[in-house]
């Protein structure tokens, strides 16, 4: 890894800044497995110490002339619904709905939340979790919808006949679900909101920071790797994943092995547990989806096989939050640029 030591010895210090400075937030059952130690299975745990009291912006205003009454017609994934042009009453189906309303300054408009969202609200800061719930993302409660009298209903994706029900209580946008067209799917939301002008600001301004990161880290010079451990075992993320995508708009490199977009329809591909050699890079970030992979992901990280691997026995593995690093929004984005800053070029402790 061709660093200047310069910038390693900063980023050590950082590090061990940030951790040492670390607290332990209000108890929160969901996302206990990075908020309750600063070490898993060998990993540095990153973000505990995230501060989320700024993670939804200040209200954006309209676009330029729009209309502020009367409805507007809206294309998308399910076809066309006429929305308020300022709606007032919004239930989201899916933490990268909420995340997109979250950006734009929108999400106490909320009236509703699948319960991945109200389960699950430590990025965007504890009062996501006091959302009234409205079913799990893929069967949405239509009852408790209509109960919360929204005037558009935003997400991904849906099957037509849930489509149907809930489109019979208000209209409702899907903006697609694959996330290597996260940011066509946000500025989808915005047109949703009436804020197309505001999205494509958001996106403009991550982008830059992007860039600035990834030149102050001197990025292009770390091969970042990308684990995430389900409960079937270990993956690695290609350039297409969603974190995939922001290692790229900070110009950080990857190991060879992870530089594939998609593979057969996905982007990532599973990792052989008796060769994990494709999960090594310079530095190694790992993730864990829910309980079961994080059972899977402990035991495995202790074998030999995986103790072998030089990002380990180097002290360059990281753990990160599994919603955030998966989420498709600009808000989780802006977070993974955070837990790049103190960890890209840095040592675990």
């Amino acid at each position: 890894m061709h660093r200047s030591r310069a910038v390693l010895v900063a980023a050590v210090a950082a590090v061990t800044t940030a951790l040492a400075g670390c607290s332990t937030p209000p108890d929160d059952d969901a996302s206990e497995i990075v908020r309750t130690t600063t070490r898993i299975a060998g990993a540095s745990v990153v973000g505990i110490d995230r501060d989320t009291s700024t993670a939804c912006a200040l209200p954006s205003p309209l676009d330029p002339g729009q209309p502020t009454t009367g409805t507007r017609p809206v294309l998308h994934t399910a076809g066309r619904s006429d929305v308020p042009a300022d709606p007032q009453r919004i239930v989201v189906l899916d933490p990268a709905a909420l995340d997109a309303v979250c950006a734009l300054g929108l999400w106490e408009r909320v009236v509703g939340a699948s319960a991945e969202v109200t389960g699950r609200p430590e990025y965007l800061g504890y009062g996501i979790g006091e959302l009234p719930p409205v079913g799990a993302a893929g069967n949405p409660d239509v009852a408790a919808i209509e109960r919360a009298q929204p005037d558009v209903i935003l997400g991904s994706s849906t099957a037509p006949d849930v489509y149907a029900s809930l489109s019979g209580i208000a209209p409702t946008v899907l903006v697609g679900s694959d996330p290597v067209f996260w940011r066509e799917q946000f500025v989808r939301v915005g047109e949703a909101l009436g804020r197309t002008e505001a999205a494509r600001r958001v996106l403009d301004d991550y982008a830059t920071a992007a860039r600035d990161l990834g030149r102050e880290l001197v990025s292009s010079q770390t091969q970042a790797s990308i684990v995430r451990f389900t409960a079937d075992g270990p993956t690695v993320e290609g350039t297409a994943s969603f974190a995939g995508q922001v290692l790229g708009d900070v110009g950080a490199a990857r190991p060879p092995a992870q530089r594939f977009a998609v593979v057969d329809g996905q982007p990532w591909q599973a990792v052989d547990t008796e060769d994990p050699a494709p999960a090594d890079g310079d530095v190694i970030f790992v993730r864990f989806a829910g309980e079961d992979g994080l059972e899977a992901g402990k035991d495995y990280m202790q074998t030999d096989e995986w103790l072998d691997l030089g990002a380990v026995r180097d002290l360059r593995l990281f753990s990160v939050t599994d919603d955030v690093w998966s989420t498709p929004g600009p808000v989780a984005a802006r977070a993974i640029l955070t837990d790049l800053t103190h960890t890209l070029n840095g040592y675990s402790n």
